[in-house]
């Protein structure tokens, strides 16, 4: 069994997307349910986390739509403002849906690193446990040192970080970026995905080779127990398919036991996403 636990939707001009630029033609396209539901089949690929991609209430909103047409779709990190006083309003609103799982705000295009940790951004956070929510960290090597006062303040809060703190892997230096990752993974209620990680590669000349230490580094921090396999579609069509992305990630883990890569390849991300 398969469980993908990180994909995106999005149309071209629906809403607000910073990070989309019209030079890029791989992305600056519309990504629908129609073109990934080949993919998975193709791949055994059972179930998705479907992610937000924009900061915006209506975004999650069109998400769960989706979820509620397309039974693969296991369930939705969407959005919500963590900084307004009456985020409660919209966390009853979501989770009257079973599909709406967790919540993400793309703190990469914050200009203050350490927007997560801001006493508002905090209070907000606190409030996801409460509805049994988990938070999505899309962080990089940068943001890392605000993570434990997260974990430290949101104890009962369940936290993945998104593509491995994008690593530098063009570079191959893991050292500052291991460092900074180790003491996050030293709490419990922390996770991370295998994912992103073609696209943190030379995109055009990238080997599974390049990829290894850096997995290997966060089996050695997290364990086989805290990793869930993520596609990261359609962003990894810059440099891989939905195939060789999966391939590779195969391939690094094929050294563990059945159990062990079934829990990296599904039972991780069902758990954590309370999947049916």
């Amino acid at each position: 069994m398969l469980v993908d636990s990180h994909q995106h939707f999005w149309q071209v001009g629906r809403f607000d997307y910073p990070w989309m630029s019209s030079s890029n033609e791989v992305l600056y396209q519309d990504y629908l349910p129609e073109q990934l539901q080949p993919l998975l089949i193709e791949n055994d690929v059972s179930k998705t986390v479907l992610v937000q991609a924009s900061n915006t209430i209506e975004e999650s909103r069109w998400l769960l739509q989706l979820s509620n047409e397309h039974e693969f779709i296991g369930g939705v990190v969407g959005w919500v403002d963590l900084r307004n006083p009456a985020v409660d309003d919209q966390l009853e609103e979501f989770t009257q849906n079973t599909k709406f799982k967790g919540v993400r705000h793309l703190v990469e295009s914050e200009p203050d690193d350490d927007w997560l940790t801001q006493p508002e951004v905090l209070r907000g956070l606190q409030r996801l446990s409460k509805y049994g929510l988990s938070y999505d960290l899309l962080v990089h090597t940068r943001h890392l040192k605000h993570v434990p006062n997260i974990a430290e303040s949101c104890p009962e809060l369940k936290l993945v970080i998104d593509h491995m703190a994008k690593p530098p892997i063009t570079s191959g230096e893991r050292h500052n970026w291991f460092q900074q990752l180790k003491p996050v993974a030293a709490f419990p209620n922390v996770y991370c995905k295998l994912s992103g990680l073609v696209t943190e590669a030379n995109w055009k000349a990238w080997t599974t080779a390049d990829l290894r230490p850096f997995v290997d580094s966060v089996l050695e921090l997290f364990g086989p127990g805290r990793l869930m396999f993520g596609s990261d579609h359609p962003v990894c069509l810059l440099a891989a398919s939905y195939r060789q992305v999966l391939d590779s990630f195969k391939d690094i883990l094929e050294g563990l036991t059945e159990e062990e890569r079934q829990s990296i390849f599904a039972n991780n991300a069902i758990s954590f996403y309370r999947l049916n």
